[in-house]
């Protein structure tokens, strides 16, 4: 099976893959989508569903992980996120792609063990957990891959051996 987790943004999109079989990660490796801000939204939205697709066609997913929208103080943040999630969606749907969405707290409790934990107890957790050879190219891929391993971890005893 694999897992693609995904961390929504306009600028930075993280994304991170898992390789599971047998209830064990085999392999794990993550990235960003790198958007330039001065692009008008709809140009960067495009250039994120693009990017999306191309993931979903190289790694074919059986299931993808979306962190849903927490609820900031900034309005015009929280719609533009909005937006992104929306080509997001869009571009996993159209893939035929399983979508699973858990809230950022959700997923810091189940890496972390506290859902109130810094992007750096992230970080270092998701590498410690994964065991991984090469850091996290920063805090959005390392999100991504602690969406995925959320769902790993809330589904691996209900997958067959």
């Amino acid at each position: 099976m694999i897992i693609l987790g995904i961390d929504p943004g306009s600028i930075n999109c993280g994304f991170g893959i898992l390789q599971v079989e047998r209830r064990l990660v085999v392999a794990a490796g993550c990235d960003v989508i790198k958007v330039n801000p001065s692009l008008l939204l709809a140009d960067r939205l495009v250039l994120i569903y693009s990017k999306i697709a191309e993931i979903v066609a190289e790694y074919k997913p059986d299931i993808a992980v979306v962190e849903s929208i927490f609820y900031g103080k900034n309005i015009k943040s929280a719609f533009t996120l909005g937006h992104a999630r929306g080509a997001i969606l869009l571009a996993l749907a159209q893939a035929g792609v399983s979508i699973v969405e858990y809230s950022p707290r959700e997923i810091k409790k189940s890496v972390v063990g506290n859902g109130s934990a810094t992007k750096e107890q992230i970080f270092f957790m998701v590498q410690k957990i994964l065991k991984l050879s090469q850091s996290p190219k920063n805090y959005d891929a390392a999100d991504a891959l602690a969406a995925a391993l959320c769902h790993f971890n809330k589904e691996k005893f209900k997958w067959k051996k």
